[in-house]
């Protein structure tokens, strides 16, 4: 199939709406109802260990539901970038991704702040965006609400709602499963949804977080606010009418590099292909760099899945770097470390080539696949789990459900002798505890206390990645720093070091901490008490933060703070990553 054919619409079709002006009207159109547009947060979530990724667009606002004056405005809209690896076995059909970008609008406080909204202004912003805005055809809409489970009553108020809508003759309710959204967690926010969808398939959640979980019971809560969800792939699929969202503009310039290499077609081989090479580049943009173990594991999953799908399209030679350049003239507008991403796809390509060719012999020579060969594959070979039962799929032998059972007994052992990384995070969100990372994780305290000092008091960390060689702190600042900035920073630093302040650790309910002028995030704890960690002087310290992750004692301990590369890392973000001698 020609690449012409490939991105021809279907017949019928009379809408052709490219991504970059569907996300641009989304955007205008909620602006225009008094939304603050903000910038999409980075994929790594910012002080959140409970995941790996950030996977909605509400993420990064989770605490504003519970603490709506800390909010940067009572409304807000984004398109926030997203991965999701949960449904990464459907990726390949016409609608799954694994990194997406996520469309949404969001309101905090009601009814107690102006401005703010619900239910009734949620659903009529939604309707008349998708049928006045866009001018979708309401006989291919239809809606769902929720119907009562699990101890929370039917959301009668948004059947309601729907019912007066004009146009809108199809209403249909679901279970909790469906259309419910919550953390599941003490203390955390959640609600009942409406989901809209376009020719039966969903294209927009709304949820109506106005529950608060309390000893795992579901308790209506005095302040509401809404979430909501589009992905763009979906709505620009439904807009062009075409049969996929691999068939939209936001995957035809990656896949035009793609076809270049073809020497066989497979279209589920070449979606899986297109689909990891783009994730991939979006997540080493943001930091992320191949490893053995979380975020960095999941990359490199990513990446060497795509080289073996490669290979069934006879793909034999380095091809990801080509593709990346696909995703970045998508995205012209975005600001793209294309070295750094294509030096990292070349890397990992060329290194997992070697090691695949010699797990295939292995496989080969096999006539019986128990699990520990599995592990073999996976530990000695690098070949992850899933790869390996792919490829033995291709050689058309099977392997034995024991088998891979004993493959997890086996990988759970291995785990518990090397006590490595990938069974957890460490608190604070560090790869490790080691006395070096320990150090640096202290550092970027004071790094963040002398950014306020010495630049603006309004300074905030926007995200950090902290090993036992280095440390990479994000912030937001509009502007280069320059070298005069840079040295006032790293001696004022290095000043607090010199005067060997003591690190106290003190243990605040909120409201106290509050009162305290602790800076940080409560994100990753709801409970009644929070830690704040003082460097120097209780009454006046020069850094009070809160932190659940390990420091030392004194600054004394830490030696001397270095500044070795200041750069963008996104708009209005700044990155500084730093050494300690």
């Amino acid at each position: 199939m020609k690449i012409q054919q490939i991105f021809q619409k279907v017949e019928g079709s009379v809408i052709n709406m490219k991504s970059v002006d569907l996300r641009e009207k989304y955007l205008s159109f909620f602006e225009g109802k008094g939304h603050k547009r903000l910038p999409s947060s980075s994929l790594i979530p910012e002080n959140d260990p409970t995941v790996l990724f950030t996977t909605a667009g509400m993420q990064q606002f989770k605490r504003y539901y519970l603490f709506p004056d800390e909010a940067p405005a009572t409304r807000v809209v984004t398109c926030q970038k997203c991965v999701r690896t949960g449904d990464i076995e459907e990726v390949g059909d016409p609608t799954h991704v694994t990194m997406l970008e996520m469309l949404g609008n969001f309101s905090f406080g009601y009814p107690k702040h102006k401005g703010a909204y619900f239910k009734e202004e949620a659903i009529q912003l939604a309707w008349k965006f998708l049928t006045q805005e866009l001018k979708v055809d309401k006989s291919r809409v239809y809606a769902t609400y929720f119907t009562g489970e699990n101890g929370v009553p039917a959301d009668e108020e948004s059947l309601r709602i729907l019912k007066t809508i004009d146009g809108l003759d199809d209403i249909r309710p679901q279970g909790f499963e469906d259309n419910f959204w919550s953390l599941g967690t003490e203390g955390s926010p959640g609600g009942p949804c409406v989901e809209f969808y376009i020719d039966s398939v969903e294209v927009w959640n709304l949820v109506f977080n106005e529950y608060v979980m309390k000893d795992g019971v579901y308790e209506l809560s005095d302040i509401k606010g809404i979430d909501t969800g589009m992905g763009l792939e979906r709505l620009v699929a439904k807009m062009n009418n075409v049969e996929s969202v691999y068939l939209t503009d936001l995957f035809e310039l990656e896949h035009k590099k793609l076809h270049d290499f073809l020497s066989v077609e497979s279209p589920i081989d070449e979606r899986i292909v297109l689909d990891h090479i783009r994730a991939a580049v979006f997540m080493i943009n943001d930091g992320i760099e191949p490893s053995n173990k979380g975020q960095g594991y999941i990359l490199r999953r990513l990446i060497r899945r795509a080289v073996v799908k490669a290979r069934n399209l006879k793909i034999n030679s380095n091809f990801a770097s080509e593709l990346a350049d696909g995703v970045f003239d998508t995205f012209p507008n975005y600001e793209f470390k294309k070295d750094k991403i294509k030096s990292e796809l070349k890397k990992e390509e060329s290194k997992f080539r070697l090691t695949l060719e010699s797990g295939l012999k292995l496989i080969n020579s096999q006539t019986s696949l128990s699990g520990r060969v599995l592990f073999d594959l996976h530990q000695t070979f690098g070949i992850p789990l899933e790869v390996a039962l792919e490829e033995i799929q291709n050689t058309g032998k099977t392997v034995d459900p024991s088998s891979i059972e004993e493959f997890h007994i086996l990988s759970k052992e291995h785990q518990d002798k090397s006590r490595t990384a990938s069974a957890g995070m460490f608190k604070g969100g560090l790869a490790d505890n080691k006395i070096e990372t320990t150090r640096l994780h202290t550092a970027a305290h004071l790094l963040l206390a002398a950014l306020r000092h010495e630049l603006n008091p309004d300074i905030e960390q926007k995200g950090s990645n902290i090993t036992e060689e280095r440390l990479r702190f994000d912030f937001n600042f509009p502007e280069k720093l320059t070298d005069e900035q840079i040295k006032k920073i790293e001696d004022l630093v290095n000043l607090k070091i010199e005067e060997s302040l003591p690190v106290t650790m003190q243990e605040l309910s909120i409201e106290e901490a509050k009162k305290s002028g602790a800076t940080g995030s409560f994100h990753d704890k709801y409970g009644d008490t929070v830690k704040i960690f003082n460097i120097g002087n209780l009454e006046e310290p020069f850094s009070r933060e809160i932190c659940g992750g390990p420091h030392v004692e004194n600054t004394s301990e830490l030696g001397h703070f270095k500044i070795t590369k200041e750069e963008s890392s996104s708009a209005g973000v700044r990155r500084i990553k730093a050494i300690l001698n």
